[in-house]
């Protein structure tokens, strides 16, 4: 998938940021993604969002304005069919491939990145049912989680969002929280947790086993969430290499385990839709590539 080069690639002082939860957390939530474009005049371009590919599951609350989803695989395009937010409140499923909406107008938005296997754990709804799909909050998770999704909505105070969420949360995992979920927040690390987690916690430990385990507590085989660990790991090695004004498309290849730099780029458009050259330029240039800067 490629996209037109956007009518203004400037970046726009929008409100566009990540809220990270207290470390108890760490294993079940990612993060908070906050975007509030309200007395922000911005371009038709700038009015898209891209997202890359995602393990991760979601609770998105659409406070103010109005989103349209792109057709999977459409460009950003005004000709591109759109499909409707149905509710306020939505739940999101892992994603294999990068996903674009659109804003027809001002909005403020908070999106809650929750680790699949920590899904399943406090909720036993299966990520794998939930791939490449969402659905109103109401249609797959209990009353318990719809309070939650009505209070944060009704709540005018953004300071609170995060404390009721942790509020909610953290009791719950407590209790469920696996002895060696890693503190770190990078795919690789909970890859390799999650990994282990499988090959252990259970007496069956055939390959087959170990397999099945994981695509019920993630959604996605190992090998998936490799390509993903993977990916995210060279988008970070390209950002340092960068910075440090070294960077070598061929060297963050070999570094990070692609075969060559053809490799890498095959899995980059897969993940994100674009080249990796093209994808860093407009991170840095394109206000509709927000999502990728707030985890720079």
């Amino acid at each position: 998938m490629s996209s037109p080069a956007p009518d203004n690639t400037t970046i726009a002082p929008t409100v566009s940021r990540l809220l990270l939860p207290r470390p108890a957390l760490a294993g079940c939530v990612r993060g908070l993604m906050v975007r509030d474009t309200r007395g922000v005049a911005l371009s038709e371009a700038q009015r898209y969002n891209h997202f890359p590919a995602t393990p991760l599951c979601s609770l998105v609350w659409c406070l103010d304005g109005e989103a349209h989803g792109l057709l999977p695989g459409h460009p950003a395009r005004a000709d591109t069919p759109r499909l409707p937010m149905p509710a306020p409140v939505l739940f999101f499923g892992p994603f294999t491939g990068p996903m674009i909406s659109h804003n027809p107008g001002p909005v403020r938005r908070l999106v809650l990145l929750l680790m699949p296997d920590a899904l399943h754990a406090l909720t036993g709804v299966p990520p794998a049912d939930w791939v490449d799909r969402y659905a109103p909050l109401a249609e797959v998770l209990d009353a318990d989680w719809q309070a939650l999704g009505a209070a944060v909505l009704a709540e005018p105070d953004e300071a609170r969002w995060l404390a009721l969420i942790e509020d909610f949360l953290a009791p719950r995992w407590a209790v469920l929280r696996p002895a060696e979920a890693p503190a770190a927040q990078r795919y690789r690390d909970w890859t390799q947790a999650l990994a282990l987690r499988a090959a252990t916690s259970a007496p069956g430990r055939s390959l087959r086993q170990v397999e099945r385990r994981l695509r019920q507590w993630a959604g996605q085989p190992m090998r998936e969430l490799q390509v993903l660990a993977r990916g995210e790991q060279a988008f970070f090695q390209a950002k340092a290499a960068g910075e440090a004004g070294r960077l070598s498309w061929a060297e963050v290849a070999a570094d990070t385990g692609y075969a060559d730099q053809s490799h890498l780029g095959r899995i980059t458009r897969r993940l994100t839709g674009f080249a990796p050259q093209e994808l860093t330029r407009r991170i840095q240039d394109d206000e509709s590539f927000w999502p990728y800067r707030i985890w720079m």
